[in-house]
């Protein structure tokens, strides 16, 4: 019998990519987004090992209330993210980062817990964080604090819910929708500039990001880990 995974906010970008690799590793999936065109669409290409809900990851009661209906699972994924928490941290509006704070960190706890009641005892369990929390990037204050929260419970939670194992991949930038905020040409300009400041020279793309998740869902023995997978962006190359 296969495994099952959940992929929470698996519709679009690196959620979807991984389901993809997933169903073609032979595992079955079962896919949440907030948008039914996104839903539809992926359920479409993802055939006839997948299934999925619509469901709102900050929403904890409807959470709860989806994994209850899913019954028992392998592995979770988290992929929830949020806008909002950017900009000069003199400028950033309270409001603004409790959106993120709200939006992403408290997602992926209460997805967290509502998951824990039906998820295999020595599955596991991956958060995607992003690599602006050990980046040092101006203007990301916000996106820096709201992932390395995530990050932080990494190791913690590795050991106070053993033999579950909980790691996290942090994505450095990635060409996925959520830049599509930016509009084309800006997005572009912002690939061309991170591209100029990354050892591989160019942005990653969504499958990338979901070989990682794949090979910490596979690998029994990856446990409490943070893997950063940001081109070599931490590395800081001299000009």
């Amino acid at each position: 019998m296969s495994e099952r995974v959940v992929i929470v906010g698996g519709t679009s970008g690196i959620g979807l990519a991984t389901a993809q690799r997933l169903v073609d590793g032979g595992r079955e999936v079962v896919v949440t987004g907030r948008r039914q065109e996104r839903l539809t669409a992926a359920l479409t290409q993802l055939g006839e090992r997948a299934a999925g809900e619509l469901v709102d990851a900050t929403d904890a009661a409807a959470t709860a209330a989806f994994f209850g209906r899913v019954g028992p699972v392998d592995h979770v994924v988290i992929t929830v993210t949020a806008s909002g928490g950017v900009g000069a941290f003199r400028d950033i509006a309270l409001d603004s980062l409790r959106q993120a704070v709200d939006g992403k960190l408290l997602a992926h706890v209460a997805t967290a817990q509502a998951a824990l009641p039906t998820l295999r005892g020595d599955g596991s369990l991956t958060f995607v964080t992003a690599a602006s929390s050990g980046a040092a990037l101006p203007g990301t204050a916000g996106l820096a604090a709201v992932n390395a929260s995530i990050e932080a419970m990494v190791p913690v939670l590795a050991v106070e819910l053993a033999p579950l194992r909980v790691n996290a991949v942090a994505p450095g930038v990635i060409d996925t929708p959520w830049w599509d905020w930016l509009g084309p040409d800006a997005r572009e300009a912002t690939f061309a500039e991170f591209a100029t400041a990354v050892p591989v020279g160019r942005v990653g793309h969504a499958d990338e990001i979901a070989g990682a998740i794949h090979a910490l869902v596979d690998n029994g023995y990856l446990d409490g880990v943070v893997l950063r997978v940001d081109g070599g962006a931490r590395l800081r190359p001299a000009s």
